[in-house]
């Protein structure tokens, strides 16, 4: 019978190459296998379940879905189409089409002057698969120009806790700074106050989130921290 070894416990912190175990064991989410040893592929958490080793990435790439809002900046003016980063492996096309309320008109239309080179916008994904770059649009009340505010960048995984439950966790945050919040699935997030103060205070409850992620009671602690700063205001 061959040797059975992990060399970490749960949780250890591992690198990409980190021999993590020996023996008769399987290959989960980021790693993989070498003759009967396991490497690691990212950085992360190591965990286990019976015979699957996997890595818990610290950090992970935003991977596009169709439907999802997301965020991005304007990254390369065409002839009929912009260039978004969107901060996933892949840059995203937004058409003049997919902007525009009538027909576009090459000769007449200049992109420029609707998004520049550096403009972040607010936009959706309406078509995405392995074999092209995903496709945007902004044209939906909500979507467009961002012109006032403060981006602030998160773990994408860490999206749907700072949403919370049916839009609990980020529904409490805005009523407790009274700021406007347009979370990107891509890890992105707009925060908008009447102040900059609000602004920062939100930025602070939004930071709490991905780093207490993994923890119970959360919410409270969250709303707790809010109210305490407001009142240093």
């Amino acid at each position: 019978m061959k040797n059975l070894s992990i060399f970490y416990e749960r949780k250890q912190l591992v690198l990409p190459g980190d021999l993590l175990a020996e023996g008769d064991y399987i290959a989960g989410d980021n790693t993989y296998k070498e003759g009967d040893k396991i490497y690691a592929t990212r950085i992360g958490l190591v965990d286990y379940e019976n015979r699957e080793i996997h890595i818990v990435a610290l950090k992970s790439f935003y991977i596009p879905s169709v439907g999802d809002t997301v965020i991005g900046k304007v990254v390369e003016v065409g002839l009929s189409s912009w260039t978004v980063d969107i901060n996933a492996p892949y840059l995203a096309t937004l058409r003049a089409t997919d902007v525009l309320d009538r027909s576009f008109k090459p000769r007449k239309d200049e992109l420029p002057s609707i998004f520049d080179v550096n403009d972040l916008i607010i936009a959706k994904i309406v078509s995405y698969d392995r074999t092209c770059d995903p496709l945007l649009t902004v044209r939906e009340p909500t979507l467009g120009k961002i012109s006032r505010g403060q981006i602030m960048e998160i773990t994408p995984t860490k999206i749907p806790r700072v949403i919370g439950r049916k839009g609990s966790m980020v529904n409490m945050i805005k009523k407790e700074t009274g700021c406007q919040i347009t979370i990107g699935q891509n890890g992105l997030v707009l925060i908008s106050g009447k102040t900059p103060e609000d602004e920062r205070i939100a930025i602070m409850a939004i930071r709490k989130i991905e780093e207490e992620a993994h923890t119970s009671g959360l919410t409270d602690r969250v709303t707790e921290m809010i109210r305490k700063k407001k009142e240093e205001k």
